[in-house]
């Protein structure tokens, strides 16, 4: 009986020992897990930052195209509907032919495509 009860007191001393240790580490680690979450957040809001920098940037180099009824317009014309700026007076000299109302169309998707201010 003597030395059943040796072996539990050796045992309840290795267990407070074990459970010393681990509350003296318990607020380091847990503050090195906060570290590491509030490092990973930071790094997900840098990213995600990133991602919608990138995004707005694709939108500005899209591609611009002109819808074909403004394509055959300005053919007909003899307009080239290309990249560069039009002049006005040339712009408003092909469309005259047009009524209002596809005149304002045909300068809105001038704009829209930026080939006319």
């Amino acid at each position: 009986m003597g030395r059943l009860d040796a072996q539990q007191e050796a045992l309840n001393a290795k267990v407070e020992r074990i459970a010393a240790a681990v509350e003296e580490r318990g607020p380091y680690e847990m503050s090195a897990r906060g570290d590491s979450v509030r490092q990973l957040h930071e790094r997900l809001a840098e990213l995600e930052k990133s991602n919608a920098d990138l995004k707005a940037q694709a939108a500005r180099v899209a591609r611009k195209t002109l819808p074909p009824m403004v394509s055959a317009i300005l053919a007909k014309s003899g307009g080239e509907p290309g990249t560069e700026k039009m002049d006005r007076a040339v712009l408003d000299k092909t469309l005259q032919s047009l009524s209002v109302e596809q005149r304002i169309a045909v300068k809105s998707e001038l704009a829209r495509a930026g080939i006319i201010d």
